[in-house]
């Protein structure tokens, strides 16, 4: 789909896993070009925004949350550009905290705590460090993001709306004109967006999560464009089938829950395909996730046994 009544260029950043791309987005602005979110640092995407922005002036990054597909290359196309970055504070804090070195030492606790085995998390924890100089330089943040505030982008102003869940300050921006989302990672065609939770930040994502996919159903946007996958129309019946799908997956958990488990067992009967040490992580934090809903929903308990949570109905 071409986005070019809106003034907007997708512009698609292979990324090196299964999810093998992000979509970020170019607009023409008065002075120069907006640059929306910015793939990983990595030789690819950095030869990819060269061809694109060839000849052209960069006045502002917009970075829609912290994780490194949408802000990996932020710093380093800052560096060449001399653009502003714009993005929350929220996540601009979490981005200059996950990959720093005291939080780094402090994944193998954690991984403790969930009950993975040994082998593979000391695997987890070198695939996240592997990620230190795919987000690095950090971008200087000349801006923060509010809620409700009015942003031009591309031929139309739109509203800046916090949808907190698959990150703690990620935004969207919606044009009530055209009823237009840029969803990110709020709301995607294909797949449900990862929600995680690590011992860090908010203590309930899936239910933020559940508040904010609520805030957007209300709008009954139409065409939504999302960070991955293609364009599409009816945001409100995509929102009914990702609800859906994680009743479907809490209704899974209190099945597994009815022996007792620990985290890393309860997302070996959630995920029951071979998966990456990579996607094993989003498929623990996602498992953790849905525990805690639970819990803060009090449809479940958790408990210390042998240095590792234990949950059970």
């Amino acid at each position: 789909m071409l986005l070019d009544e809106y003034g907007i260029k997708l512009v698609k950043i292979d990324l090196p896993f299964r999810l093998n791309h992000v979509n970020c987005f170019l607009a023409e602005g008065e002075n120069g070009f907006q640059v929306i979110d910015t793939g990983l640092h990595n030789k690819s995407t950095v030869e990819r925004w060269e061809q694109e922005l060839e000849g052209k002036t960069v006045t502002d990054i917009l970075i829609t949350h912290y994780h490194p597909d949408h802000f990996g290359y932020a710093g380093g196309l800052q560096e060449r550009t001399s653009a502003r970055v714009t993005m929350s504070k929220i996540d601009a804090e979490a981005g200059f905290e996950a990959w720093q070195e005291h939080f780094l030492n402090g994944l193998n606790e954690n991984y403790q705590l969930s009950g993975i085995p040994t082998d593979i998390a000391t695997k987890m924890s070198a695939n996240t460090r592997e990620f230190v100089p795919l987000v690095t330089p950090y971008p200087k943040v000349d801006q923060y993001l509010e809620e409700g505030a009015s942003i031009p982008i591309g031929k139309f102003e739109y509203e800046v709306i916090f949808t907190p869940g698959h990150s703690d300050g990620l935004v969207c921006f919606y044009n009530k004109e055209k009823n237009i989302l840029l969803s990110t990672d709020h709301i995607l065609a294909r797949i449900t967006p990862n929600i995680s939770y690590w011992f860090h930040g908010d203590p309930n994502p899936l239910g933020t999560y559940f508040n904010s996919l609520a805030k957007i159903r209300e709008l009954d946007v139409d065409l939504v464009i999302p960070s991955h996958g293609k364009p599409f129309h009816g945001a409100s019946k995509r929102i009914d089938e990702i609800r859906a799908h994680h009743d479907e997956r809490l209704g899974v958990l209190v099945d597994i829950l009815k022996n007792g488990c620990t985290i890393y067992e309860a997302g070996e009967q959630l995920f029951k395909r071979k998966l990456s040490i990579h996607e094993t992580r989003f498929a623990v934090g996602e498992t953790l996730a849905h525990l805690e809903y639970l819990r803060y929903n009090e449809e479940c308990q958790r408990e210390i046994r042998g240095g590792k949570y234990w949950y059970t109905l």
